[in-house]
């Protein structure tokens, strides 16, 4: 096991690199802590015998509402649960960014942990203090920024998932090599065949070189005044693309790194010859590159983004594979993205 630290502004977060869901228990400090997790993760995952009570959520995006924070802090008050007692969330993306900010919530706060079960979850979903809800469609528009105690990333849960679900991890993966670890992202580029497949010791290399990255940006900017934004990389589109086309969120960054890749050619930042290999490892990651969309509605959702200022959107772009900068981008200019590089659908 490897241990990896986020030092936050009001709590230190450890982030457990093949530690195991059974030794969850050395991790949280009450006897009876409360579990949130999701309708699938609970089928597969032995929490049954755990001591504690389980809330049990829904699955996908459209359940990441204050619906269902509403209906989670209601079983929580059903449970008598007060300041003292510790949540944790079990499951992917969602589960720990419900189970995040309901934790951060309710009475002013209390304790919390995640056990990722997704490989999404594992290199960022989990990592980094995010925890929010959409809203009216628009991701994440409610959160906060609070960091868990611990996230234990097991692998052997990971032969839970599905290949679709094992991509979405990878994207966010490429994501972070191209934005700031240029040797992770050659050895992707070797091992594209072994991570797809979920090779052991590939996975933990993988996982633990995307989780150091992102630890060490959010521990120097936790609320994402400056830098923590190049983390946003290939997301502005994506999360227009999620919200329209209804794509999960793996594919959707993917779909996003294309178009921000162009960008950066565009601008002049990066080769054309970069562009290529970045496109290049997706395909053989199997992720999509091709975009089609409705632009009107695309560029609707785009307008939405809580990056944007006036007229202009903080935009991540590449100064090369592993070097990141961010830039104002008007509207215009990404609406002239859009008709350039996204098919009508």
């Amino acid at each position: 096991m490897k241990t990896v630290t986020i030092q936050g502004n009001r709590a230190r977060s450890n982030i457990l690199i093949g530690e195991r869901l059974e030794n969850l228990y050395q991790y949280v400090p009450v006897s009876q802590p409360i579990i949130i997790t999701d309708v699938n993760v609970q089928k597969n995952c032995p929490m049954d015998s755990m001591p504690g009570d389980i809330i049990t959520i829904g699955t996908g995006e459209k359940i990441k509402t204050l619906k269902t924070v509403k209906d989670v802090y209601t079983q929580l008050v059903s449970l008598g649960a007060d300041r003292s007692s510790f949540i944790v969330g079990i499951g992917g993306g969602i589960v720990c960014d419900i189970a995040g900010f309901v934790a951060s919530t309710f009475m002013r706060g209390v304790r919390f942990g995640f056990v990722a079960t997704t490989l999404l979850a594992q290199v960022d979903a989990s990592v980094g203090g995010k925890n929010g809800v959409n809203f009216n469609g628009y991701k994440n528009m409610i959160g906060v920024f609070n960091q868990p105690e611990f996230v234990i990333c097991d692998p052997e849960l990971l032969k839970t998932l599905s290949e679709r679900e094992i991509l979405c991890g990878l994207a966010e993966i490429v994501k972070h090599a191209a934005i700031g670890d240029i040797d992770l992202f050659t050895f992707l580029e070797q091992h594209h065949e072994n991570a797809g497949a979920l090779d052991s010791q590939i996975i933990e290399r993988l996982v633990l070189d995307s989780v150091t990255l992102k630890s060490s940006i959010v521990s120097r900017d936790e609320t994402e005044r400056g830098e923590r934004r190049i983390l946003n990389f290939g997301h502005t589109f994506g999360h227009a693309l999620e919200k329209v086309m209804g794509v999960p969120h793996g594919e959707a960054v993917s779909m996003g790194i294309t178009i921000a890749s162009a960008l950066s050619v565009k601008r002049g930042l990066l080769a054309v010859e970069d562009e290529q290999r970045i496109l290049s490892l997706m395909k053989h990651l199997k992720l999509p590159t091709r975009v089609e969309s409705e632009h009107e509605q695309l560029f609707d959702a785009l307008g939405k983004d809580k990056k944007r200022e006036s007229n202009f959107i903080n935009f991540v772009l590449l100064d090369g594979i592993g070097t990141a900068v961010v830039e104002k981008i008007s509207l215009e200019e990404l609406k002239d993205a859009i008709d350039e590089k996204i098919r009508p659908k």
